[in-house]
């Protein structure tokens, strides 16, 4: 599909979308330390994206040491931060433009794996441009995560983000690939490398705290009703089960998934159980080359 030039105002609002999460981000890291909660980075930082007057692509991710996607605490999550490995993930989207970006923060005693895949990050968007391969992107971040001596995971990837949709085509691997689409001028595009130091799989986790409405159901139960009610106002963006406000939202929310109204996004851990890392930035593909609208977090930005 060719995508064509973006228009000024949606353009604009993803560079929006972008100064918005960057300000959110480097306040959010700074507490992402030993002795805070989980819960008080995730709300902090929600918090400020909606008092911007943007609005939330999705919850924000806090993934520890294996887990590599969909953590986020619950309503009465007390869960500290300690000596660990830990990504933090954010979405935000003005008028339905998003910005999608991610950060490790290091207390594990590995930086140098925090560091392979911010390295690799950057190599893939020296890379990134319209006509190129996203095979080219991939080979150029699982280049860099195995020249650090560890291992791409190999079952995440990067994705496009079009408006009021965070994962939409084109993926962009982690790998190396010799048949792939090209990146085209008009597309939004977050790539996000993940390195760990175990074998390179994910798997799912029991815990699940993200969902996403699935389509419209007729379902009897008067609280399911309300959290549906609630849910609508999300625009199909995924959302927290913390941030519904309906009495004993938890089972309303498995009487949505059983009735088919919603899905659920189950942690993913990696299958070793191994330390896992991100960095991630969005782009815009133009007729000459990438905007990274999200400039600002890592350390090869300045």
């Amino acid at each position: 599909m060719s995508h064509g030039p973006l228009d000024e105002d949606a353009v604009e609002s993803y560079r929006e979308a972008g100064a918005v999460l960057v300000e959110a981000m480097n306040e959010a890291r700074e507490m992402v330390e030993p002795g805070r909660t989980h819960l008080e980075v995730a709300e902090w930082t929600e918090d400020f994206v909606r008092e911007q007057g943007a609005g939330l692509a999705f919850p924000v991710n806090i993934s520890v040491d294996p887990e590599a996607s969909h953590a986020t605490p619950s309503r009465d999550d007390e869960t500290e931060f300690g000596e660990e490995m830990v990504c933090l993930d954010v979405g935000v989207h003005v008028d339905g433009y998003i910005a999608d970006a991610a950060v490790t923060v290091d207390h594990s005693g590995t930086p140098e794996l925090a560091e392979a895949a911010e390295m690799a990050l950057e190599a893939a968007l020296d890379e990134a441009g319209p006509g190129v391969e996203v095979g080219v992107v991939g080979e150029a971040i699982e280049d860099v995560i195995r020249g650090y001596g560890y291992t791409p995971v190999l079952n995440l990837s990067g994705h496009g983000v079009q408006r009021y949709d965070a994962h939409t085509g084109p993926t962009v691997p982690n790998r190396g690939v010799d048949r792939s689409v090209e990146l085209e001028p008009g597309q939004a595009v977050a790539i996000e490398p993940f390195a760990t130091d175990g074998r390179g799989k994910v798997g799912e986790g029991t815990d699940e705290q993200i969902f996403e409405q699935r389509g419209s159901a007729s379902v009897r139960d008067r609280r399911a009703r309300q959290a549906l009610d609630e849910i609508e106002a999300f625009d199909d963006l995924p959302f927290a089960a913390r941030w519904l406000e309906t009495d004993r939202a938890e089972m309303a929310l498995r009487r949505l998934k059983q009735a088919n109204a919603i899905k659920g996004y189950p942690v993913l851990k990696e299958d070793d159980d191994a330390l896992v890392s991100q960095a991630e930035h969005t782009l815009l593909v133009t007729e000459d080359g990438v905007e990274v609208t999200t400039a600002g977090i890592h350390g090869f930005d300045d």
